[in-house]
């Protein structure tokens, strides 16, 4: 049987198709147990980075998170009406704004503790799946992330 010239065209032919509905339906199932703690899916991967390292600055932040100031100022200006986090230009660069936690957003931290463990339930995978497709995913990202600036790239993604 002969190729069809339209094969990369085909959603089945796509690694980014997969890659795309795992992440909305993943996100689908974090509504919950964010809910719970009051927090949208990108609040609480941006808490997370707080709670791990205590204050950051918004371009350490969007590298961490691989979004832009764009996405992020609407973002952080949400979670500080909220009261978990403040904004302050830096005392050694004022054209740098640093984010860091407040009393209440660090005590969130707990009541967070069983969100992954709620979202493990969620995801039948082994131990060892879950690092193999952690692992991989973390290569894509970072090959992508290369591409991005080299102009590199894969017809099939």
């Amino acid at each position: 049987m002969m190729s069809d010239k339209y094969d990369s065209l085909k959603l089945n032919n796509q690694l980014c198709f997969p890659i795309y509905a795992v992440a909305k339906e993943i996100i689908r199932h974090y509504t919950k147990p964010l809910g719970e703690i009051d927090l949208t899916y990108t609040q609480y991967i941006t808490m997370m980075v707080l709670w791990e390292r205590g204050k950051v600055s918004v371009r350490e932040l969007g590298e961490a998170l691989y979004l832009d100031s764009g996405t992020l100022t609407p973002l952080l200006k949400k979670l500080e009406a909220k009261g978990l986090v403040t904004r302050r230009r830096s005392r050694d660069d004022e054209r740098m704004i640093e984010v860091t936690l407040t009393t209440e957003g660090d005590e969130l931290r707990d009541k967070a503790l069983d969100v992954p463990k709620y979202m493990t339930c969620q995801v039948a995978l082994s131990p060892e799946e879950a690092k193999t497709l952690y692992d991989i995913l973390y290569k894509l990202l970072g090959e992508l992330t290369f591409s991005k600036s080299s102009g590199g790239g894969n017809d099939n993604i």
